[in-house]
């Protein structure tokens, strides 16, 4: 079974179960808007069992939760902010047609290079974080608003009124209450549900490494490009036969027909292509005339002449077993499936005598720290190593599905603490400015200030995308 026809299946099960569910329940329902609440008891009981139990550790978590607020608040104004910025300097707007209401996606990945980070997108996985985040997110603050004495009214699931596969979980508290409480009170409430689903996102995140272990095997290993040589750009004397005379990168990528690929002679050396620039030094990455390059093996390589190959060390190993000029078979995993290739191994230019493809693995340390997180769930053992599921469709589906919680617990943590209006992050500036100045005037005033502010960076992006979309 595709792994399309596995989520459309599930997502029509998910529909089922849940029409059958309104339907028996369907005295307790009620419509707002383009909602529809199914109010229940036992979310109350749940709450107050848990508000009045653990008081001395909700009050201890009430300041992590606090601090994780203003942290969560510092990183998304910076995000906003740096996305409006790179949106403006570089040609994303173009390149993603999508609208910019909610930049987080698919701006975010796109301008700081974390596209490697989100799964596919399968429907059914998408719907069941949501539920998952808007669950737990208000539920943490129900438990800590009863942990401080406000009451809550009701409990319940809030589905979408025209597409009822789409729903969360709400929690109801009595807004007088709220606001007659200590600052330091409100704050804990205001930032539970954003500490809620930060936890969470930690607990799915060991959930994954878990899971990982169990359902998928090393079966392969995955190189990051081809091997390259780094030197001036003035030691380039010709490319595709064309004389040139220290060309600058953008003239190398005219003279190639922007193909990147070419014959170019440097320092008496015959490379094959143009790797990169180096941060615009004047310093070019070349390939090397490898086996590799030269026979465009793809990125995974099972086997070495019927020798499983699936860390580095083996890899390593079994090409000493060789000599440049001999002949090896390899199994390589391409986007058409798996494949035998016969490669003539070349002499590795750094070590002499000694059999060569011409490969490069960068280093998981280069990384940056988010990259190293995801780097590390799948290749903290071998680094490098091409991992297969088992069952192919049903477990590349949950480890989705692990990241999507993972994702979407992290991202709504950030946007709800947003110092504007509608979000949580809006009353917990107003009132941390009330707490520093002791002028509820000054809170009021930087919290409309912010919320314009916020309000004028989306302006902005929604205007350039219109210009780059109109014209």
């Amino acid at each position: 079974m595709s792994f399309f026809i596995f989520d459309m299946s599930l997502l029509v099960i998910l529909v089922l179960v849940i029409s059958i569910f309104l339907y028996k329940g369907r005295k307790n329902l009620q419509q707002e808007g383009a909602l529809i609440l199914y109010r229940t008891s036992w979310g109350i009981k749940l709450i107050n069992y848990v508000g009045a139990k653990y008081q001395k550790t909700l009050k201890f978590l009430s300041y992590i939760s606090i601090s994780l607020g203003y942290v969560l608040m510092t990183s998304i104004i910076f995000i906003i902010v740096q996305t409006v910025y790179l949106y403006f300097t570089t040609p994303i707007a173009s390149v993603i047609k999508a609208p910019p209401i909610m930049p987080l996606i698919p701006y975010f990945p796109k301008l700081f290079g974390l596209e490697n980070i989100f799964p596919s997108f399968p429907v059914t996985s998408f719907i069941i974080s949501l539920l998952i985040v808007a669950t737990v997110h208000e539920f943490a603050h129900g438990i800590f608003a009863r942990r401080y004495g406000i009451k809550i009214k009701s409990t319940g699931f809030a589905f979408f009124k025209y597409f009822p596969a789409i729903f969360g979980a709400f929690v109801e508290q009595n807004d007088k209450q709220m606001k007659s409480k200590k600052r330091f009170e409100q704050l804990a409430v205001l930032s539970a549900g954003v500490f809620a689903n930060i936890i969470t996102a930690v607990i799915f995140f060991f959930i994954l490494i878990s899971f990982f272990n169990y359902a998928f095997v090393p079966s392969g290993i995955e190189f990051d490009t081809y091997a390259y040589s780094i030197m001036p750009s003035e030691n380039i004397t010709s490319i595709n036969s064309i004389l040139t005379d220290n060309p600058t990168i953008e003239e190398m990528l005219v003279i190639l027909n922007g193909s990147r690929m070419g014959k170019i002679i440097a320092n008496n050396e015959s490379y094959v292509g143009v790797f990169g620039e180096i941060e615009k030094t004047g310093v070019v990455a070349l390939y090397n005339d490898a086996p590799a390059i030269n026979a465009k093996l793809p990125a995974v390589i099972q086997e070495i002449n019927g020798i499983k190959i699936t860390n580095h060390e083996i890899l390593e190993e079994e090409l000493k077993k060789y000599s440049p000029g001999e002949k090896v078979v390899l199994k390589i995993l391409e986007d058409e499936g798996i494949s035998t290739k016969e490669i003539i191994l070349d002499e590795n230019p750094d070590k002499t005598g000694q059999a060569w493809l011409g490969i490069c693995f960068n280093s998981i340390n280069s990384e940056g720290l988010i990259r190293k997180s995801i780097l590390w769930v799948t290749s903290y053992k071998n680094p490098h190593t091409y991992y297969e599921p088992i069952h192919k469709d049903r477990d590349n589906f949950i480890k989705d599905l692990i990241w999507w919680i993972i994702i979407i617990n992290i991202l709504v943590a950030l946007m709800n603490m947003l110092p504007a209006w509608i979000f949580d992050g809006g009353m917990f500036l107003y009132l941390t400015i009330w707490s520093i100045t002791g002028s509820e005037k000054t809170a009021k005033k930087i919290f409309s200030i912010s919320t314009w502010f916020i309000l004028l960076l989306f302006i902005l992006l929604m205007t350039k995308w219109l210009f780059v979309f109109l014209f």
